[in-house]
């Protein structure tokens, strides 16, 4: 079966590792994830081919399209990508669609899909079923009911599968989206998506970073890095002070943080305290971390699920989504909650204590972490 996974993450590139996390589970098929945002560096297992739409993304606001390359317009990357994926689809003519949050989100980006999802349902390409990819968490809108009914006019009229990448008993879509039981298609909760640590790896890491068995490890890190500079500012600060705590600190910027902003955190270097911009092996460095301290994405805490390791989060305060997620997690992880009061040295230091001293949850966590799995499953079902 060949299968294609469209992907456009426009802020930060949680999107992207959850769709790829998904590609990872559905081995025995022919994958092509297309994907339209910054370039970020990701492996791919033999199985997955990568498709790169010409780049774009948005402000943080959400509501303005925009490319890296000062010499293309906007306008004509987005006649490029269009001609790129439908030259895709008659090239391939795949079995499956999905289509990572869009029609719940992404309608920017209408322009490329709603003519190839229109062809699907003219029968252009044979038959292809479409599916919906949705996280967990819809983040709110200004007009609630028109939003909802513009979704389920789409939903209704291009998709036969909607498959939410939650636990139903934590994280149910009808907790933010009102109109939930309106929806006519097939609508499952898949459990979460989630990568699963592997433990020798992180004793290899471990090893390698040349920690001394007592050594405490705290990993930052704040996903593509457009929002994390203060959080990691204030983590070195606090762990950079002349009593400072004794420590191993690995930082991880982000790759879409901006040079100045990451060149000031490069300049915080200190003895014990290592700042970088990104590892494909957070997971890796979580499983033997003993503290990190992070922004509430999606993917950031269900790697905090899967790995058990004590948390600081600091959720982004613009949006609904990540506090949402955070309060309804909050009985499964050793975690303390931040603010951006809490972004100063001394206050930082003082919860950096604190989360040290919580116990890593040894038992594997109650929630559903098998999205992936159980998402391939589905999809191999006719």
């Amino acid at each position: 079966m060949t299968i294609v996974l469209y992907c456009q993450y426009v802020w930060g590139m949680g999107h992207l590792f959850r769709s790829l996390e998904l590609a990872r589970a559905m081995a025995g098929h022919r994958v092509i994830l297309v994907a339209g945002g910054q370039e970020v560096s990701v492996d791919l297992p033999a199985h997955v081919e990568r498709v790169r739409l010409p780049e774009l993304h948005m402000d943080e606001h959400f509501t303005t399209l925009m490319t890296e390359n000062p010499e293309a317009s906007v306008t004509a990357v987005q006649r490029e990508r269009a001609n790129v994926l439908a030259a895709l689809f008659d090239r391939v003519r795949p079995q499956v669609f999905i289509v990572e949050l869009f029609p719940f989100g992404r309608t920017a980006f209408g322009f490329e899909l709603e003519p190839i999802l229109d062809g699907i349902r003219r029968g252009d390409y044979g038959r292809v079923r479409t599916v919906c990819s949705l996280r967990d968490v819809l983040v709110e809108k200004r007009d609630p009911a028109a939003y909802e009914t513009r979704v389920l006019d789409a939903l209704h009229r291009y998709f036969d599968l909607l498959l939410i990448h939650s636990d139903e008993r934590l994280l149910p879509l009808r907790d933010t989206f009102g109109r939930f039981e309106d929806i006519r298609i097939p609508k499952i909760h898949t459990g979460f998506v989630a990568s699963r640590p592997d433990l020798e790896n992180g004793r290899l890491l471990r090893r390698d970073l040349g920690l001394s068995p007592g050594e405490k490890l705290v990993v930052a890190s704040c996903g593509g890095g457009r929002s994390g500079y203060r959080l990691i500012k204030a983590v070195l600060e606090a762990c950079g002070r002349p009593a400072g705590l004794p420590l191993r600190l690995e930082a991880f910027c982000g790759p879409f943080m901006s040079a100045a902003e990451f060149g000031e955190l490069e300049a915080m270097r200190a003895a014990g305290l290592r700042v970088h911009r990104f590892t494909p092996r957070l997971i890796d460095y979580l499983a033997v971390a003993d503290l990190s301290i992070s922004l509430a994405g999606y993917n950031t805490c269900m790697n905090l699920l899967a790995t058990g390791v004590p948390a600081l989060v600091l959720p982004y305060s613009r949006q609904r989504e990540q506090p949402w997620r955070v309060q309804k997690l909050l009985g499964c992880l050793p975690m303390i909650v931040l603010s951006e009061d809490d972004l100063e040295a001394e206050r930082m230091a003082a919860f950096i204590q604190k989360g040290l001293a919580l116990p890593r949850h040894i038992d594997p966590c109650a929630v559903n972490l098998d999205g992936a799995a159980a998402t391939a499953r589905l999809l191999a079902d006719p």
